[in-house]
């Protein structure tokens, strides 16, 4: 991975940003977010910015809007084309362009019902890719870019210099991919992805995981003409083997292509100054701070069934899996409960963790809560009363609720890792501007060790504690940078088609 130098552009740029969900529309986590901002704020830049996703069933409940394109995808090698509609949305001021397609979306949940993901993803992600470049020539939206996330949209870039190599209409159009988790690689066998022949005619570029298996997400990396992780610190944490979760070979032969940009945060929806959801606003300076996050934090001891008392909140807002930590967590939770403090934990995910946490508030009832659910509304809650956050996870490409915590003055402690270590400062290492507490060992001890750190913290130097608060709020981590270094990086002056990793001369063969 190198730093690129700063190329800028008067010129607005049509940009088709490629998503799987959308926040405000469908959502099951982060990428979500990102698909809302990142657009917005490209488009509050002057360019023109639109939005490809599925048309989920939820969709289709919610939103009974006409289609704006009847048509069909075909392949050369099927006898039969897949119709599909194009459903116009919108996401804020941002153009949504939503493929309804049935016999793909029309389900009850996303990816998966019962923690058992579809068995025909692959196909379903396969022709979402492929249906969002043909969709284009259809509507006469000609990209300069096209944005890309994650594995289901990774045959994109695949499509775009094999299948359309020498289309006319997508001649001048470059492909980006953001890895917003790279755990998720889209492991699929070649037989769903009879839409995508050319998948088999291009077998020696080393897309598969294995012989019958290809990665969507290998596919995304080998061919995209960029490709970016969602915080500095994970794009280098994707040229090893531990952080790359396997594919530390394919992100170091594009090493020379990969950036590394923070997420930014919607401080429309996380301000404590306007959030509908809290007891009481409060601003950035002591004295309202202080007034209002006590105020939230007897609102939240409320909701979560604690006892009201003055004692240092622990909060945390997470799916259970133990990407999230929760396993850090558990073995030393206990011990550290005889100390005077409370935590509350709110989420959901593997039903084992859930039981075993559920067992600790039976035993600490006065100190632990768990609330098993997902809620909004509850989250602001948790981020405006607790007085520290929770975020010990195994890995964390950018993480959002660290910068919602830093916002609330809210002090996060988290494992120093990936985003986490980009946007959170140890109060060991720099304690002047320090804005929480760090932890580098994967264990729960390390976790331990942070924990009693921050109680001394909040019971000696109370003083102290309170300025580490107006560090955390003073933070911002705006979607408009952000978005600026994505056009950076969209106009780097190495973005052409000869500096992709695999030349359109071997592509030809």
């Amino acid at each position: 991975m190198v730093t690129k130098k700063k190329v800028v552009t008067n010129k607005p740029l049509k940009i088709l940003f490629v998503s799987s969900e959308v926040e405000g529309l469908v959502k099951t986590g982060g990428l979500a977010d990102v698909a809302k901002s990142l657009p917005a704020a490209l488009k509050a830049m002057g360019h023109d910015v639109r939005i490809a996703m599925p048309y989920y069933r939820v969709l289709a409940q919610r939103e009974q809007v006409e289609p704006c394109l009847s048509t069909e995808l075909k392949v050369t090698s099927q006898p039969t084309a897949v119709p599909y509609q194009v459903i116009p949305l919108s996401s804020g001021d941002v153009s949504v362009y939503a493929i309804d397609a049935p016999q793909y979306f029309d389900r009850a949940e996303l990816y998966a019902e019962n923690n058992e993901a579809y068995a025909d993803n692959g196909e379903r992600f396969s022709f979402f890719s492929a249906a969002s470049l043909d969709l284009c020539e259809k509507v006469g939206f000609q990209p300069d870019f096209i944005h890309c996330n994650d594995w289901h949209t990774g045959l994109v870039p695949f499509l775009l210099r094999t299948r359309y190599a020498d289309s006319h209409f997508f001649a001048e159009t470059k492909s980006v991919l953001t890895v917003h988790n790279a755990v998720f690689k889209g492991v699929y066998n070649y037989d769903q992805f009879s839409l995508i022949p050319e998948l088999i005619q291009h077998r020696y570029m080393h897309l598969e995981m294995d012989a019958a298996h290809i990665s969507m997400l290998k596919a995304g990396v080998a061919y995209a003409n960029k490709i970016n992780a969602v915080s500095p610190n994970y794009a280098s944490e994707l040229l090893t083997p531990l952080g790359a979760h396997g594919m530390d070979f394919d992100f170091n032969q594009r090493a020379s292509d990969l950036f590394g940009i923070v997420n930014g945060c919607d401080y429309d929806d996380w301000n404590p100054e306007t959030d509908p959801f809290i007891k009481q606003h409060f601003k950035a300076n002591k004295i309202s701070m202080t007034r209002g996050k006590k105020a939230c934090k007897r609102d939240l001891q409320q909701q979560v069934h604690l006892p009201v008392k003055d004692v240092p909140l622990y909060g945390m807002v997470c799916r259970l899996t133990e990407q999230k930590g929760i396993h850090y967590l558990l073995p030393i939770l206990q011990q550290f409960l005889v100390h005077d403090v409370q935590v509350a934990i709110v989420g959901t995910g593997d039903p084992r963790l859930a039981e075993q946490l559920h067992d600790l508030v039976k035993a600490n009832p006065e100190k632990l809560a768990f609330v098993e659910t997902y809620s909004n509304p509850l989250a602001h809650c948790v981020e405006a009363g607790s007085d520290f956050f929770l975020m010990p996870s195994e890995f964390e490409p950018c993480g959002l609720n660290q910068m919602y915590s830093l916002a609330y003055g809210t002090l996060p402690i988290v494992r120093s890792v990936g985003g986490l270590k980009d946007t959170v400062i140890d109060y060991d290492q720099t304690p002047q501007v320090a804005t929480g507490f760090m932890f580098d060992a994967p264990t729960a001890e390390g976790l331990l060790i942070s924990l009693q750190r921050s109680l001394l913290l909040y019971c000696q130097q109370p003083q102290e504690f309170k300025r580490m608060q107006q560090n955390a709020m003073a933070c911002k981590f705006s979607w408009q940078e952000s978005a600026e270094r994505y056009v950076e990086m969209y106009m780097s002056d190495v973005l052409d088609s000869n500096q992709a990793a695999i030349s359109s001369e071997s592509i030809s063969q």
